[in-house]
């Protein structure tokens, strides 16, 4: 059976970032249950079904890692955040969800995760799935966690209870201990690969981000190096059988934060992470230069976000040649892959036939360029 190929980094040329857009037989399910005209069972049946057909789709198309579209999930952070630990209580911000920020040039996010009571993990519930996606698998299943700097950033201090934690410290050990456990748990269900979603460290780096987290009293540099020892805290508990990479995420939103490149962060996420494997996004120019890759060790490698999963343009394979090529003179072709720059839906509410089609003829192009310019994946 196909796996991460040892010794190398990045392990696969051809990979992508996990969410895809959920079936509407996957959707309609869910809004029966939570109408209560269906029982758990049943929804969960049709989730199988429709896992066990993207699994052999992505297959299918020649792609050598796999995961289950977080069919499961309504957005990226469920699978964690918000069901894979307690002590979590989301809170809404705003009631017509995302609003604009004049101070700050975007806006200001509706979903808080604060903290009201002790962290601790939540149960076996993501290897108990992901069971279900390695059996229905031939070759590698990946598995995406949000990652721990999550809470933190959207939370601010305000938002993690003094009287529960006084001390910060005491929060981020118990927060690392969960992690710790979840990853256990996934590699005793046979999991071999696990993706970190980190959606705040490139945020550090848009003066609009510093500017927010000074008027709450955070520094941009101490917290890149609070998250940077979260991240090495939470992939030192990781058995030595399973490879953990981390997707330096900056949103599928454009007018979000992160309208910088990597430059600020660039030292801290290559030489400062315990990771060797990094998904970055360099589908449009807010992703800035290549340049940054020149900071990256010889045993690190760099999956390539070239391909957007919101264009519905189809990028050709020239094109995407010509950036590899571009990428290549400042770090090892070598130590180089592709990928779309983020998940095709990191939430349930992005679906449609259009929308279905065009993430597959994109994987496709992807499994197509690795294999023009590495020769496979």
């Amino acid at each position: 059976m196909p796996s991460a190929k040892p010794g190398r980094t990045p392990p696969f040329r051809a990979d992508h970032v996990g969410s895809l857009i959920r079936p509407q037989a996957v959707l309609d399910a869910r809004d029966a249950f939570e109408a209560g005209k269906i029982d758990a069972a049943t929804l969960r049946a049709a989730e199988d079904k429709a896992i066990a057909a993207v699994v052999a789709r992505q297959e299918a198309l020649g792609l050598e890692v796999v995961t289950d579209g977080e069919f499961r999930r309504t957005t990226y952070s469920d699978s964690f955040t918000t069901s894979g630990i307690t002590g979590i209580k989301v809170e809404l911000t705003e009631p017509e969800g995302w609003t604009k920020s004049d101070a700050h040039g975007h806006r200001t996010a509706r979903r808080i995760p604060a903290v009201v009571e002790r962290i601790g993990w939540a149960g076996p519930r993501n290897s108990t799935d992901f069971a279900v996606t390695k059996a229905a698998a031939k070759v590698t299943t990946k598995i995406t966690l949000p990652g721990p700097a999550y809470i933190h950033y959207r939370a601010g201090r305000d938002n993690i209870s003094r009287a529960v934690y006084p001390d910060l410290d005491q929060f981020w050990a118990d927060l690392v201990a969960a992690y710790h456990e979840e990853l256990r748990s996934l590699f005793n269900a046979g999991c071999r690969y696990v993706q970190i979603d980190e959606t705040s460290l490139v945020k550090l780096g848009d003066p609009r981000a510093r500017q927010l987290l000074k008027e709450r009293g955070d520094d941009w540099n101490d917290l890149l190096r609070v998250y940077v020892d979260a991240v090495n805290a939470v992939v030192a508990g990781a058995p030595p059988e399973m490879r953990v990479a981390i997707h330096i995420c900056r949103s599928q939103d454009p007018s979000w934060q992160a309208d910088v490149g990597y430059d600020p962060i660039a030292d801290a996420i290559f030489n400062q992470l315990d990771i060797d494997t990094y998904l970055l996004e360099y589908d449009n120019p807010r992703a800035g230069t290549f340049e940054p890759l020149r900071l990256l060790p010889k045993d690190k490698g760099v999956v390539l976000g070239l391909v957007s999963s919101r264009n519905p343009r189809l990028e050709t394979v020239d094109e995407l040649k010509r950036r590899i090529e571009e990428a290549a003179k400042f770090a090892a072709l070598d130590h180089l892959a592709i990928s779309p720059h983020c998940g095709f839906a990191t939430s349930a509410a992005r679906s449609g036939e259009d929308v279905d089609a065009l993430q597959w003829q994109k994987l496709a192009r992807i499994v197509e360029t690795a294999r023009a310019v590495w020769g496979g994946n």
